[in-house]
């Protein structure tokens, strides 16, 4: 079990530390071989290829769905400049967070930023827009659907039936709705303290939103119809789907969008690691889940939430479910050999609690990252962290009453 740590540990710190060597895919490469290979010896050498087997089906699957979102909606660049007001900021908060749950985090969120960034060019005081979309659009916007957030991909393709996170509706309500009503407090105040000129440039500068590349709106509704294809036909399907929109888009598109294939392959990369490592941390948490002082769907929400702050989401989320399912042996009416409670209690607490950090969770980063080049000042890592912690905290407490409650 321990190369699975290993792994992840080195994916948190690499980029840190050695982040000129980590630019290098050979350097990827290699550091993932090193950890995981062990791990494939061990499995051939027990007589464990068919879980080997599985597990790489597993991966196939995963790329190939994630990879199709990535590219179609690196193909859509939306284009305009309305007049910002905070009503106007919390449309977008909410609009994104919608799309986030239908084409995923990632994609809604290099959708959504540069017509946002757009739109408040011309005001001074904006500190707070893009750290609530973070939460917003980047994470707890993501909680409806399997394509919404590589977490529940990943509970999608081990058996979550993939309508099964709509019941999840009143989470996600609780979330978003929570941080539009702190956004349009926060940003209500900021506009009251934007000058007159600073206004008045901005309603003389607002041009209407339009999106190029709209035929990409097309492929992304294909990928939800295929994800309901048998296994074999869905990846087939996706990677179909993956390079008709890539060749199908115009350069000046990609360009405007700054897209390029390269997030995507460090990503198949790193998740080859993970899913071999996962193959024995899947089957160890399961066997040994009663010795853990790991029982009640609260606690799976906090713990499950803690690490997906620090650590990538989406393999939390992968062991923590396996803890899950040892749990639930025994009992009936298992959602994918989980207890209902239990299920959504990781779900919610993995793909949420993403938003807490720059680094836990992919968008949060490319957020980040467009915004400083576009001229925004956001938050250093700290201080984003306790924003996101506070902003998220009454939620959280909601969630653990409800959690508790209804687990017994």
């Amino acid at each position: 079990m321990l190369p699975f740590p290993l792994l992840v540990l080195a994916i948190a710190v690499l980029p840190m530390v050695v982040p000129k060597w980590w630019e290098h895919r050979w350097f990827q490469a290699l550091a993932i071989a090193l950890v995981s290979t062990p791990v494939i010896v061990m499995l051939v050498s027990t007589g464990r290829v068919p879980e080997l087997a599985h597990t790489t089906t597993e991966y196939v699957s995963f790329i190939a769905t994630i990879g199709a979102l990535f590219v179609a909606a690196g193909g859509v660049y939306a284009i305009g400049d309305l007049e910002a007001t905070p009503a106007t900021n919390v449309a977008f908060l909410v609009g994104g967070a919608l799309l986030a749950s239908a084409i995923g985090t990632t994609g809604a969120s290099v959708l959504i930023i540069r017509p946002l960034l757009r739109t408040n060019a011309q005001r001074q005081h904006t500190a707070h827009l893009v750290p609530f979309f973070i939460l917003a659009v980047a994470n707890a916007g993501g909680l409806l659907t399997p394509l919404g957030d590589p977490p529940l991909l990943i509970g999608f393709i081990q058996g979550v039936p993939f309508f099964w996170t709509f019941r999840l509706l009143p989470v996600w309500i609780l979330y978003v709705g929570s941080f539009a009503i702190g956004l349009y407090i926060a940003d209500k105040r900021a506009y009251a303290k934007e000058t007159a000129a600073a206004l008045t440039r901005d309603r003389s500068q607002a041009t209407r939103l339009h999106v190029q590349g709209a035929h990409n709106l097309l492929w992304l509704i294909a990928i939800i119809g295929a994800a309901f294809l048998r296994a074999g036909f869905r990846e087939v399907a996706m990677v179909g789907i993956a390079l008709a929109s890539y060749f199908g888009t115009r350069r000046e598109v990609h360009q405007l969008n700054q897209f390029s294939l390269a997030p995507i392959i460090e990503v198949a990369l790193i998740f080859i690691g993970l899913f071999v490592c996962l193959v024995p941390i899947e089957s160890g948490l399961a066997a040994h889940a009663e010795a853990l002082p790991l029982h009640s769907a609260w606690q799976l929400f906090w713990v499950s939430g803690a690490l997906s702050s620090l650590l990538d989401n989406a393999p939390t989320y992968a062991a923590f479910t396996s803890l899950a399912r040892g749990l639930s042996v025994g009992h009936d009416n298992l959602v994918a050999g989980v207890l209902p409670m239990k299920l959504a209690a990781v779900s919610i607490g993995s793909v949420v609690m993403g938003g807490t950090t720059y680094i836990g969770n992919g968008p949060n980063l490319i957020m980040k990252s467009i915004a400083e080049k576009a001229g925004y000042v956001l938050p250093s890592f700290a201080r984003f962290a306790i924003f996101a912690f506070a902003a998220m905290l009454p939620a959280h407490v909601i969630i653990t009453g409800v959690l508790a409650f209804l687990d017994h």
